[in-house]
């Protein structure tokens, strides 16, 4: 018959060795900014999707619909045999400057300059 492993309670079951790793590797990641960064990159994944879905589906039907033609993204230039893609390139430069927007209005709100001390 198997005994039954129990579940050490919270601090038993390490070395000290380990409880000193540990508590420096939560040094690390607090002096270091780690988890500040690891949260700004979820939230930035999260606003590249809440961009993306205000591109195609807010401003570039506006566009489409003053473009002759319809779908500009799909629009190439020929120079001889050469194709540029010229209709993807300027969708990522609105992409770009949409993003760089949004982003400067969240830190322009988020992040206030202190005022200067008074002399």
């Amino acid at each position: 018959m198997r005994a039954k492993r129990r579940i050490p309670a919270r601090g038993e079951g390490f070395h000290p060795e380990d409880r000193a790793m540990v508590g420096e590797f939560k040094a690390f990641l607090l002096k270091h900014g780690v988890i500040a960064l690891a949260v700004a990159v979820v939230i930035g994944g999260a606003v590249q999707k809440l961009v993306a879905a205000i591109v195609a589906d807010l401003i570039m039907p506006i566009i489409g619909a003053l473009t002759p033609g319809g779908n500009w993204r799909t629009a190439t230039m020929s120079i001889g045999p050469i194709k540029l893609g010229l209709g993807d390139f300027l969708g990522a430069v609105l992409d770009f400057l949409i993003i760089a927007l949004v982003v400067f209005l969240i830190v322009k709100t988020l992040v206030r300059e202190q005022p200067a001390p008074a002399k």
